[in-house]
């Protein structure tokens, strides 16, 4: 379970004061996959770093009961000199999990090949985004963070990227900010819609949808 509290934040953009978090109240519920929608700038991923702790807030609090996983997909924090067995077998150890485990389905589902032992400085952006997305995955943990991804490669690992994420899914909870909506309506159950500060929560995902549609004009669904 994730609770904001009065959570508040603003940035100073071009001599005048942004608030992307104005003393945002709320309470995201255990095993439950909510879709956080709204324009571009609006603050999404801002709110998903204070969540994850990469990002102070000015004001407030995020309280959180279980585990909650870094952004899904984030490559950052990989070590360029190491391989990719060798960064896995790191995050294993940081995480407390079994690293032959981890290492076997990041392996298995990342689809590098002999890459996978060869330097992740050696990498092209999508071999690391895999790897990236293989790790997350290959952790359970109890809320899963995830912003704008995107499978990297053909039809087939797409769908099953999707396909790992529905099975965590089935146990854990999940805030997912993106802008694909038949992916959001795929995904989620519940949603909200951030827009100038304020967060505007629905018990029903298609709310969320049609309430973002009507701030982006109706436009077509983003793929």
């Amino acid at each position: 379970m994730i609770e904001l509290r009065n959570l508040t934040k603003s940035y100073n953009v071009r001599g005048q004061r942004k608030m992307v978090a104005d003393r945002l109240t709320q309470r995201f519920p255990p095993r439950t996959a909510v879709a956080i929608l709204g324009r571009n700038g609006a603050g999404k991923s801002s709110l998903l770093k204070m969540i994850s702790g990469a990002m102070e807030p000015d004001r407030g609090e995020v309280r959180i009961r279980g585990t909650v996983s870094w952004p899904v997909g984030f490559s950052g924090s990989f070590h360029p000199e190491l391989t990719g067995l060798q960064n896995i077998r790191f995050i294993g150890r940081v995480y407390g999990v079994d690293t032959d485990e981890l290492v076997e389905f990041v392996e298995d589902f990342a689809e590098l090949g002999g890459h996978f032992r060869m330097p992740v400085r050696t990498y092209s952006s999508g071999m690391r985004s895999r790897l990236a997305f293989g790790a997350s995955m290959g952790i359970h943990f109890d809320t899963y963070l995830i912003d704008e991804i995107t499978a990297v490669g053909d039809a087939s690992f797409k769908a099953k990227s999707e396909a790992v994420i529905r099975a965590r899914l089935e146990q854990a909870g999940a805030i997912f900010v993106s802008h694909a909506l038949p992916q959001v309506r795929r995904l989620c159950s519940e949603g909200a819609v951030l827009e100038e500060g304020k967060l505007f929560y629905y018990k029903d995902v298609r709310d969320a949808i049609a309430h973002h549609k009507e701030i982006m004009k109706a436009g077509p669904d983003e793929e």
